[in-house]
């Protein structure tokens, strides 16, 4: 009797405790993309779970009551939920994270040219996604880069704002700049082609540093940067985003999608950027920032075809009317010496195409056009160029057993015309440059082991002036653990240099250009050792260490000489070597209590040796440490954003006219800081505004001038020697020229910003 009654309240027992199985499950998405092996844990107890690869996730035999469910991801803000699960009650709960500006599970395809996860490719590229970039809203890519570790937008002019992309203290001809896998920008559209590209268009941005030419052949010598447009199916219906700021700019970018009939979707996006205000606040009779009126066109068509192969085709035009000089100038002194005034007008189409051919394999044909149109003065130097590139790229992508094939075939067809001695023949007669760049190339990844991947890559070109050009690269991925990721990577890199598309100070008119031989191509080699580390804890929070040192030497380096005659540029191929080399580490730390931090630093050690000499020389420009940062925090209660952003330089040699001249030969130590507030209260709309520049730093505070003779740009009152040197006078004591290239810093102070963003998915 009593092991009856006994066994009867056991049974009851068990009734009750399975009574009490609860279970939470449901689907985690950013958008209408799935976010898959995202972090599910309970912060109460030790219980967690993962999302499966299509965003899923499930816990079962949870106890009832209330709970705090934390979700994170990498590459996206972590959110908690609080709710109260009722006994023997299954719920439901699907989560939409954020992104949160860093993409380490990104899918890529800069460093392979094909489309693998980060994680799993054995070239390190770095991602950051347009979260990254409206931490700090900007009117273009080329502004946007400035908080990239590693990655420095230079300037070039005082007065016209030219600049370029320095990658590891390399200057911005080292940089080769893509859109959608097409080089559809460099030489002489290297800054123009990263200006008004509609920021709403941008999926990601990839950038590798170091050499690439066994892939994307010329000017990939020091790093390049990959522009990856959204697929019309992942941009939502409407997307506009419009800021202005306290000096007058107004930026305006437009994005919409439709539907072409049921075979094709389009994306288009408009970018309009004005900033029209004479400020000058150094007293230099300048303006500080140059006037700019400028507008972007882009459309792409995504084609559906049978079997989901590619095809895609798209379009931009671009047009920028810029300015900058005497504050009192206008059109009517375009060209003249009344008033001085560096004005460009520039007219730019490209176009761009990939088409999978319709076989059984995989064979991909790739193109790309553009023309760039410049009409520019600087002062009454008129400088009139043209420059057109087509390319064609044949590739097959083939897996055999181990192995990873990627064969290929391209070509490359560079036009550049200009009203300079660049295109003159000895007779006077203009003739053209033209260069044809046909190469193939061949990559093999093999799977050694589960853990062991190894690339080997071979690239040949042969330009129709310098000849036969050979780029082998080799790649080693040792994935340690799911968490420790090791990879080697050694390749070469080759440039072909055309002068007048890269150095502003050779148009400006203020210098001569002297070329005292027959220029040779440029050669890299280079070494990188990349770690990756990613630790978890068990609360959901999260710290990812991407970290790289790197060594790379180059042959026939093409060195300005701005010091053996203040009047010229001398042009010449290094006798000797250079080399570029470092340390570098990113840290992207995401916490649950919705602090986010992503921090990068460098150092870096850039020179040249001559052999003759035997002595070091540092570039200009060129900064041994730089860091960058951008802390994020989210209010969940007041549905408000905070973002503050930064970077900071080390000192830099500046460019002199010579040892009398009175300005300072290293820059400070200098920083950009700024500060953002967002509300997301709003259905379908964000409200955005801070403050640019908190610290107020601009350049020259603490030098007699910026600009060397602003008062006589025309050198009217330069007096000079039987020898042509010019020499100290009452109207000019410390013996100069009119020169506007000491610049290393933006000339833009201190200003608010106040923007809406609107999307409609």
């Amino acid at each position: 009797m009593r092991f009856f009654i006994l066994s009867i309240i056991l049974f009851g027992i068990a009734l009750t405790a399975k009574g009490q199985i609860s279970a939470l499950g449901g689907w985690i998405r950013s958008g209408q993309k799935p976010v898959a092996f995202a972090s599910v844990r309970l912060i109460d107890s030790k219980i967690g779970t993962t999302s499966d690869s299509l965003g899923k996730y499930s816990i079962t035999n949870l106890k009832p009551g209330k709970h705090i469910i934390s979700f994170s991801a990498l590459g996206y803000s972590p959110i908690k939920k609080e709710l109260i699960i009722r006994e023997d009650e299954t719920v439901n709960l699907d989560v939409d994270l954020e992104e949160s500006g860093s993409a380490i599970e990104e899918f890529i395809v800069t460093g392979t040219m094909k489309e693998v996860s980060r994680l799993a490719s054995p070239v390190p590229v770095e991602v950051y996604s347009p979260a990254f970039f409206r931490k700090n809203p900007t009117p273009s890519v080329f502004d946007a880069l400035q908080n990239v570790n590693g990655v420095r937008p230079q300037l070039n002019c005082n007065i016209c704002n030219t600049g370029d992309i320095h990658i590891n203290g390399l200057e911005g001809p080292y940089t080769m700049i893509l859109i959608d896998g097409m080089p559809i920008v460099s030489g002489l559209s290297s800054v123009y082609g990263l200006s008004g590209i509609p920021n709403a268009l941008i999926e990601r941005v990839e950038i590798v540093k170091g050499p690439a030419s066994s892939l994307y052949g010329s000017e990939a010598v020091g790093g390049l940067i990959n522009i990856i447009t959204k697929k019309p199916q992942n941009a939502p219906a409407f997307s506009g985003d419009v800021f202005t700021t306290s000096w007058g700019e107004l930026n305006t970018d437009l994005g919409f999608k439709f539907a072409a009939g049921k075979k094709a979707e389009v994306l288009t996006g408009i970018n309009y950027f004005k900033y029209g205000n004479r400020i000058d606040n150094n007293k230099d009779l300048f303006t500080d920032v140059t006037l700019q009126d400028r507008i972007s066109v882009f459309q792409k068509w995504n084609f559906n075809r049978k079997e989901n192969r590619q095809f895609s085709l798209a379009a931009r035009y671009n047009y920028e009317d810029r300015w900058g000089g005497d504050i009192t100038w206008d059109k009517a002194y375009r060209g003249g010496t009344e008033r001085y005034g560096e004005s460009i007008y520039t007219n730019r189409w490209e176009m761009l195409g990939t088409y999978q051919l319709p076989l059984k394999e995989s064979v991909m044909f790739s193109w790309s056009l553009n023309d760039h149109d410049q009409n520019s003065v600087y002062g009454n130097t008129i400088y009139d160029a043209r420059q057109k590139i087509a390319f064609g790229q044949l590739s097959w992508d083939k897996k055999i057993k181990a192995h990873d094939l990627l064969i290929g075939t391209a070509l490359r067809y560079t036009m550049y015309d200009d009203n300079t001695p660049a295109t003159a023949l000895l007779n006077g007669l203009n003739k053209a440059d033209k260069v044809w760049l046909p190469g193939i190339f061949i990559q093999d990844e093999i799977a050694l082991a589960e853990k062991h991947k190894l690339l080997l890559g071979m690239r040949y070109d042969y330009n129709s002036i310098h000849g036969n050009i050979l780029t082998p690269r080799f790649a080693y991925k040792w994935m340690l653990n799911e968490n420790n990721i090791l990879r080697l990577n050694a390749g070469t890199g080759f440039r072909v240099v055309s002068l007048f598309t890269e150095e502003h100070a050779a148009l400006t008119g203020s210098r001569e250009v002297v070329v005292t031989e027959q220029l040779k191509p440029e050669r890299s080699y280079n070494a990188n050792l990349n770690f990756i580390k990613r630790i978890y804890f068990k609360s959901g929070s999260f710290i990812g260490i991407d970290a790289s040192a790197w060594y790379t030497h180059f042959n026939n380096q093409i060195i300005p000489d701005y010091l053996s005659n203040p009047n010229q540029i001398i042009y010449s191929n290094l006798q000797g070597y250079a080399v570029s080399r470092g340390l570098s580490a990113n840290f992207d730390m995401t916490f649950t209590n919705g602090l986010k931090i992503i921090a990068g630093t460098s150092l870096l050690e850039v020179f040249s040796k001559n052999e003759a000499s035997g002595k070091k020389i540092r570039p200009f420009l060129n900064e041994k440490w730089t860091g960058t940062w951008g802390i994020s925090y989210k209010l969940e209660n007041l549905n408000l954003g905070l973002d503050y952003t930064g970077n900071i330089y080390g000192p830099m040699l500046l460019p002199r006219l010579s040892n009398s001249d009175p300005r300072s030969g290293i820059s400070p130590v200098w920083s950009l800081q700024n500060i953002q507030f967002t509300y997301t209260g709003l259905k379908k709309i964000e409200l955005y505004g801070g403050v640019k520049n908190l610290l107020n730093w601009t350049p020259g505070k603490n030098e007699p001038f910026l600009i060397a003779r602003s008062n006589d740009p025309f050198d009217k009152e330069v007096q000079t020697d039987a020898a042509g040197n010019v020499v100290p006078s009452a109207a000019n004591p410390y013996a100069l020229t009119f020169d506007p290239g000491y610049v290393y810093a933006p000339n833009q102070g201190i200003r608010g910003f106040l923007g809406v963003r609107l999307i409609i998915k």
